[in-house]
């Protein structure tokens, strides 16, 4: 007995070759499925594979690099690499809106050769959408290897687009041997035949890339602010070199006056809490305002408002706060509806007044996501003479995005490196929310806050923030 055909058996007894009727990855429905999946389980069968699909390269076929298509051919990529000291690269089938956000993970330099290696090939498809960002990062790809060629035209395919398949063996083959052993009825023998025969071409489905839209720039933007308020922002961003935001949830009123002149120099914006300062006093506001002044910062106080128009206004206005005095931006939730909007503009616009709507947040399980983020947008819109932008975690995902480049989006839950706390707040890095999620301003709280240098880090913060806006502009 070959050694293929002893795989095809083995394969069979682990039940991961099964007859029935089956939709495949290109659309069509099969008589016969092949799942690979199940030889994780099987560690010796795994090691048979992997060391039979590469003997069953031709000698001298170059490569210094593998790479398995996600997910099937994953470990048996893993155990070529293992198993021959081979550096591996994987793909990632979801490239992440955090951290690095690559598509492709692991060393390489440009001009190396990478052998993809899979677990089976339809039409193709599935090896070009790996071929495909490796040969964009200069990385040349002239051989796949795979362990089964279901003989649909995928050999045909990677042909025409310079890759050379190389099978283990082919469905005919594992058929042919299946039936000679008798592990399969003749009845299904022929069904499998008469799909393959007439089936003996599957269509590579089109895969339509998103690309990149190079940002406008602060300058241009400020431009088309409606709002004062919005407007200047954009104008100390470009002045300051800064689209850094501090969060400055401290426990005192006193406290917060302190870290607002050590870092006053690298924010454009400041953020408060101003209803969980205990030594909170009238003048408290024009100190702050004193402060923001002197180094060229606005203030944004997160009051989060959520009540009906009325009640906002006072609540604006008045109390012991007197928010409308000494606060150049506030927020609101859109939960009671437009209302809220004409109750804060009421008083608002008319001292120049910026108006941030909620339209994500950055705890886990929120609800402001879906049709909520677009009623915040769609609210916006038609009162962007006072709505300067949004509060949001994800712009650059929102139908139709990017939004009106005259709205400015903040986001929070930024830290230096992702994760989270154990209240449900989730980080993100500086370069993952400007570049990959089209925000305009990371709100940083407790990396700054906390850290033995607030100054010193908080202008590592801007630094980043803004090299990030920079490549969003070029």
């Amino acid at each position: 007995m070959s050694s293929a055909e002893s795989l095809i058996l083995q394969l069979h007894e682990i039940s991961a070759v099964k007859f029935g009727n089956f939709k495949l990855k290109s659309g069509i429905y099969s008589p016969i499925y092949i799942d690979l999946r199940l030889i994780v389980s099987y560690p010796s069968l795994l090691l048979q594979i992997s060391r039979s699909v590469l003997s069953s390269l031709p000698p001298q076929t170059p490569f210094n690099l593998v790479c398995g298509v996600p997910y099937t051919a994953l470990p048996i990529a893993t155990s070529i690499s293992l198993d021959t000291s081979i550096p591996m690269l994987m793909r990632r089938k979801e490239v992440k809106d955090y951290g690095t956000a690559k598509s492709i993970e692991g060393v390489y330099e440009n001009g190396q050769i990478c052998l993809v290696v899979e677990d089976l090939v339809t039409s193709g498809a599935s090896v070009l959408e790996t071929a495909t960002p490796l040969r964009a990062l200069g990385i040349n790809v002239t051989d796949a290897v795979v362990v089964i060629d279901r003989e649909q035209g995928g050999r045909e395919t990677l042909e025409e687009n310079g890759i050379r398949l190389h099978a283990l063996f082919t469905l005919t083959d594992m058929v042919k041997v299946l039936r000679a052993k008798g592990k399969l009825e003749e009845e299904m023998e022929v069904l499998v035949m008469r799909f393959l025969e007439e089936n003996k071409k599957v269509v590579v489905p089109k895969v339509v890339e998103k690309v990149r839209v190079k940002s406008l720039g602060f300058e241009e933007r400020a431009k088309l602010a409606k709002n004062p308020t919005g407007k200047k922002l954009f104008e100390v961003m470009v002045k300051k070199e800064s689209n850094l935001c501090l969060a400055a949830d401290v426990g005192t009123a006193a406290e917060l006056l302190e870290i607002a002149e050590k870092v006053g120099p690298e924010i454009c914006l400041l953020k408060t809490h101003v209803d969980i300062l205990p030594d909170f006093t009238p003048d408290f506001g024009s100190k702050l305002r004193a402060i923001a002044d002197k180094y060229n910062f606005l203030i944004f106080e997160d009051r989060k408002f959520a009540d009906i128009g009325n009640t906002v206004t006072m609540q604006y206005e008045g109390g012991i706060f007197r928010i409308l005095d000494w606060a150049d931006i506030v927020n609101a939730h859109i939960i009671s509806g437009p209302g809220i909007v004409d109750g804060l503009k009421l008083k608002g616009l008319p001292r120049g007044r910026g108006l941030l709507l909620l339209a994500e947040m950055s705890s886990a399980g929120n609800l402001a996501i879906g049709d909520y983020t677009a009623a915040a947008v769609k609210i916006a819109e038609e009162h962007s003479d006072f709505v300067i932008g949004f509060i949001s975690v994800n712009p650059a995902s929102w139908p139709g995005a990017p939004v009106n480049p005259a709205f400015i989006q903040a986001t929070p839950g930024v830290q230096m490196v992702k994760g989270g706390d154990n209240l449900g707040q989730q980080y993100n890095t500086p370069y993952s929310v400007i570049f990959d999620r089209g925000s305009d301003i990371i709100i940083v709280g407790r990396g700054i806050i906390k850290a033995a240098n607030p100054a010193e880090v908080a202008r590592e913060y801007r630094l980043q923030g803004w090299e990030a806006y920079l490549a969003k502009c070029t």
